[in-house]
């Protein structure tokens, strides 16, 4: 059967039901089946009641199928999800077609959202928050205990702001958008400020500064930190992205969407890592060189934070824009070059790069900020790429993000297992 794909022009073979189920050697049920778990997409006959499948797409399903059934795993064992958003390509990205460091270069944290979201820019663009969700979000932080982390607090934030939004469940396009411009001001507001005041003006790099540092916000500093939210604001299916995107694939609204995407954000291979990046370079700086620092590291076991990045073979690009910026700031010529001793000590073994966590780690360490801020910046700036995402799962087939398991336990049907008696208590002595 062959079919045309309105607008290409082109032939594209389909399957009726019965040739897909002969090719993956199971029932025409079963093909349902995979249609309903999104391991398969499927087009209506026009005029008919049957539906037909892509045959390339069919074919890939029973490759994977058989490289599961004999226990040989898939290459890269990544979940393919097609999207417009992010593409990463040698060791450039791009926001939408665009390279993203040019873009956050030459434009506002703001704009670089809007961009991803609209696929326009908004000049000027300013995100503000209603004074509600506002108030909200910082009486439901500052109940928290003062050692609480950022993630934490972020999604203690999205909670109370989501609980005083009655039109969180509206997953329309607009009403999203309405959402994401008002919910990272809000996370930004709700952070306890290092200046003590709760001053909420100016851009928002200008506005998270005051939750990072006591230090004056200095337009250089002030430039680094509103690139930095930029080129973090999203980077293809992060382990994150996916989480926002499995939220939205079962169509929780916005902020339990973005609450998802924390949760998984809090790890150490992942936005915790600009943390251990900064805790590093203050070591290095306090003992003089790389060299013990990295060897005490290695002896412990653990990887050394802020380098290597499985997406590109050379430096990660957000790094190397940010360390560009950081040279022309003399309070952070010591932690860059703390920071390119640990590159070189450990290139004595390993070709490993720069990531961006080591960049963050520069920055924030230079600009007296706590271990935290890395992963405070890595979190109000991804918001931005979680609510894309979110936005084009809300456009896709509701629970296509549901992978089937790979059962590997005991064949069914097993006995019931049997109740042991509880140990009787011990005596009193």
């Amino acid at each position: 059967m062959r079919d045309q794909e309105p607008g290409t022009g082109r032939l594209d073979r389909r399957l009726s039901t019965k040739e897909a189920a002969e090719l993956l050697g199971v029932k025409p049920e079963t093909v349902y089946a995979y249609v309903s778990r999104g391991r398969l997409g499927s087009r209506r006959t026009p005029g008919g009641r049957g539906s037909t499948f892509d045959a390339g797409e069919v074919e890939a399903l029973a490759r994977r199928n058989r490289r599961e059934a004999d226990g040989t795993p898939r290459p890269g064992t990544e979940l393919s999800v097609r999207t417009r958003l992010t593409s990463i390509d040698a060791d450039r990205y791009y926001y939408r077609g665009v390279d993203a460091v040019e873009l956050a270069l030459g434009h506002s944290y703001e704009e670089v959202a809007e961009w991803l979201w609209t696929g326009m820019l908004r000049p000027g663009a300013v995100f503000t928050a209603p004074a509600e969700s506002v108030e909200a979000a910082v009486r439901a932080v500052d109940a928290l205990p003062e050692h609480t982390g950022t993630t934490d607090r972020l999604r203690v934030a999205a909670v109370a702001a989501a609980a005083v939004d009655p039109l969180r469940y509206d997953l329309s396009e607009d009403a999203v958008l309405g959402t994401a411009r008002t919910l990272i001001p809000t996370f930004v507001a709700a952070l306890p400020p290092r200046r003590h005041d709760r001053r909420f003006e100016g851009s928002l790099a200008r506005r998270l500064w005051g939750r990072l540092s006591g230090r004056p916000a200095e337009e250089a500093r002030l430039h680094v930190l509103d690139t930095a939210l930029g080129l973090l604001a999203d980077h293809d299916l992060a382990a994150s992205t996916l989480a926002v995107r499995v939220a939205a694939s079962a169509r929780a609204h916005p902020y339990a969407a973005v609450s998802a995407g924390l949760g998984v954000l809090e790890g150490p291979l992942h936005g915790a890592a600009g943390g251990l990046a900064h805790r590093m370079l203050l070591e290095v700086l306090d003992l003089g060189s790389a060299g013990p620092v990295i060897a005490e590291e290695l002896r412990a076991g653990r990887r050394i934070p802020g380098l290597g990045h499985p997406l590109y073979r050379g430096e990660d690009p957000r790094a190397g824009a940010l360390f560009a910026l950081l040279e022309d700031i003399p309070e952070a010529v010591p932690a860059l070059d703390a920071a390119r001793d640990v590159v070189a000590t450990t290139a004595r073994h390993a070709p490993l790069h720069a990531n961006v966590d080591l960049a963050l780690a520069v920055f924030t360490v230079s600009c007296g900020m706590e271990p935290s801020a890395g992963e405070t910046v890595f979190a109000v700036a991804r918001t931005a790429g979680w609510i894309a995402h979110a936005l084009e799962e809300y456009g896709e087939r509701p629970l296509r993000m549901r992978p089937s398991g790979h059962y590997v336990g005991p064949e069914p049907p097993q006995p019931l297992p049997v109740s042991l008696p509880l140990p009787l208590p011990l005596p009193a002595e």
